[in-house]
């Protein structure tokens, strides 16, 4: 009886809010203050954080490697860009339409993703994402091809608050929709389906042995990844009324696999961290070297792979461990 609740404790007492996530959280209000003339930026950092915390589901919890993530993303920021274009345009029901088709597609390419592992995996998931991106390529006619998607109109959010210049609707808009995002995924991450999803990761034959469908659980955190990726997309295209085939290219795929790594994969907050400490490099080199500004996010990449494998969160983690062992 113990030993069947101990589980049970142990996810409770994961589940606890520390006192350092609601100071995280309430400093993400600080760009309203401090750095209002950033607030666009801080939109994309929101955004992109979604994205990554979407990927991590999968990577970092379950240990299912994709380089085609992107393919969601791009599905999300294209159906509400062609639907505010040809239909309408009100924000929140766009989010929705994204989050259904990227989740509709997820769920339907899971029955393959579920059957292998290691490099058939990746080979597959960046298949899947270069014959999305030569199918939006190919019908310019509907997406605009290499061209992008022209004449996206948003409705004001709410019929009330409009998508400035300044980012200020932008970025609360995204700000609440990746905290709602991560509640989710908190809530998920601490609960017995989210265990069974580490037990996955760690050794996927034999968890079936102990009552737990490895395929039947990858096939519904990818899904659910998928719809997560879907309304990252559907809010890049609503928050700055464009879409080009860069939302479903491999680059874009690849950034949020190195934003994953900086942050540290399989870590609550390891992708919103890792999305800020990148977005911020990237705007930072850009400004001082914009031809050569890849060059430091490498060097930046390398510096965190030798001394930090773990991640940022990781290599504080294992610092503060420490730091309690010594203190003892």
């Amino acid at each position: 009886m113990a030993s069947a609740a101990a589980p049970h404790a142990y996810l409770q007492q994961q589940a606890r809010w520390h006192w350092v996530e609601i100071v995280f959280w309430l400093s993400t209000l600080l760009p309203f203050v401090l750095f209002p003339q950033y607030l666009q930026l801080a939109s994309q950092i929101a955004i992109t954080a979604l994205f990554a915390l979407s990927l991590d589901l999968i990577l970092g919890y379950a240990g299912v490697v994709s380089l085609g993530h992107a393919a969601f993303f791009g599905l999300g920021a294209y159906t509400a860009g062609i639907l505010s274009k040809f239909y309408w345009g009100e924000p929140l029901s766009l989010l929705v339409a994204g989050a259904l088709v990227a989740g509709l597609v997820g769920y339907a390419t899971s029955w393959i993703i579920a059957y292998f592992r290691h490099l058939a995996l990746i080979m597959i998931t960046l298949g899947l994402g270069l014959l999305l991106y030569e199918a939006a390529n190919s019908a310019s006619w509907l997406t605009g091809g290499a061209d992008g998607l022209q004449g996206v109109r948003i409705r004001p959010l709410l019929d009330y608050f409009n998508f400035d210049l300044y980012g200020r609707t932008a970025y609360t808009y995204s700000l609440i929709v990746l905290f709602l995002a991560f509640l989710v995924t908190r809530r998920i991450i601490h609960s017995p389906f989210g265990l069974s999803l580490r037990g996955i990761r760690e050794n996927p034959v034999r968890m079936p042995a102990i009552g737990a469908p490895s395929r039947a659980h990858i096939r519904k955190i990818y899904t659910i990844a998928a719809v997560m990726a879907g309304i990252a997309g559907a809010l890049i295209a609503e928050t700055t009324e464009t879409v080009s085939l860069e939302t479903l290219s491999f680059q874009r795929s690849a950034d949020v696999l190195v934003i994953l790594i900086l942050g540290g994969a399989g870590r609550l907050y390891g992708g919103i961290v890792g999305a800020i400490i990148y977005m911020v490099a990237r705007d930072q080199f850009s400004g001082v070297n914009p031809q050569f500004w890849y060059f430091w996010i490498g060097l930046l990449l390398v510096a965190v792979v030798m001394f930090l494998p773990n991640g940022i969160l990781g290599g504080l983690a294992r610092f503060t461990e420490s730091w309690r062992r010594r203190s003892r």
